[in-house]
């Protein structure tokens, strides 16, 4: 967020193609996380880890590179899936090799560093932002990949794999539902919310979406063989708070970094 205003000079591009620098990452990180979570189970999380990190270190070093906005949405396709790949072992790591009694701190560690990353983030972007571009907001990724690919073959364990299911339906109509959903309002303003192409329009993206998402609940719902989301899970009052609290927080931060650092820096001069 802090370098897009810098992206968008140093790459002669408009708005809306910065824009998509970022939701570019935002739906190939979300779309296959059912899918990359289950293949955690199967092959391994510690495998997916590995395999994941080094897609989103490669893809970081692509996108400091990129020529053009073009390379680089396409770059951070690649590298939002790499995360895709990456985030739901670290959970399923956890909770495999520390006993309940000792989870609690280990969380907690996690946890910290997110934190400690939320607030350094953005300072250290401005930092290399100004002092050597924004192409060096990912070039940092490579040597901190390389270092992380070390440490996590060597000092992490490999739990035990189990033969689940895959689920493709469900995770087909997860993933074209939330692409069509996000893509139609993405590109909503662009289009005046009317036609893109032909019979294809704004709205009839978005419906499409929500209707395939709809139909996704329901297969979760009917599937009794190994659903991608139990939605069972749901009945427990904690789980769904904690849904609830979560979304709610990523909409806040997705939705105000964004346009936050064009008013401070585009506006203000910040």
């Amino acid at each position: 967020s802090v370098a897009n205003p810098s992206i968008l000079a140093g790459l002669r591009t408009d708005i809306n193609s910065v824009i998509w620098v970022t939701s570019a990452y935002l739906l190939a990180y979300a779309v296959p996380l059912l899918i990359t979570g289950r293949l955690g189970d199967r092959f391994g999380p510690k495998n997916l880890y590995l395999a994941g990190l080094v897609i989103f270190t490669a893809s970081s070093a692509w996108c400091g590179l990129s020529g053009d906005v073009t390379m680089l949405i396409t770059a951070r396709v690649f590298q939002g899936f790499g995360a895709a790949l990456m985030t739901p072992q670290t959970m399923a790591v956890n909770t495999r090799i520390f006993p309940p009694d000792r989870r609690g701190p280990a969380m907690g560690l996690w946890g910290s560093v997110a934190g400690i990353a939320t607030l350094v983030g953005p300072i250290l972007g401005g930092v290399l932002v100004d002092g050597l571009g924004w192409e060096w907001i990912f070039f940092i990724n490579v040597p901190v990949g390389v270092v992380a690919f070390v440490l996590a073959w060597r000092v992490v364990p490999a739990p035990p794999t189990h033969s689940h299911r895959f689920g493709l339906p469900g995770g087909a109509l997860g993933a074209l539902g939330m692409f069509l959903l996000v893509f139609g309002i993405q590109e909503g303003q662009k289009y005046h919310w009317g036609t893109i192409a032909g019979p294809v329009s704004v709205r009839g993206l978005i419906i499409a979406g929500i209707t395939i998402l709809t139909v996704f609940v329901v297969w979760q719902a009917v599937n009794k063989k190994e659903p991608l989301l139990p939605l069972g899970l749901f009945r427990d009052r904690n789980f769904s708070l904690a849904n609830g609290a979560i979304t709610t927080v990523g909409f806040a931060i997705t939705s105000q970094s964004l346009p936050l650092v064009f008013y401070f820096q585009s506006v203000r001069g910040l």
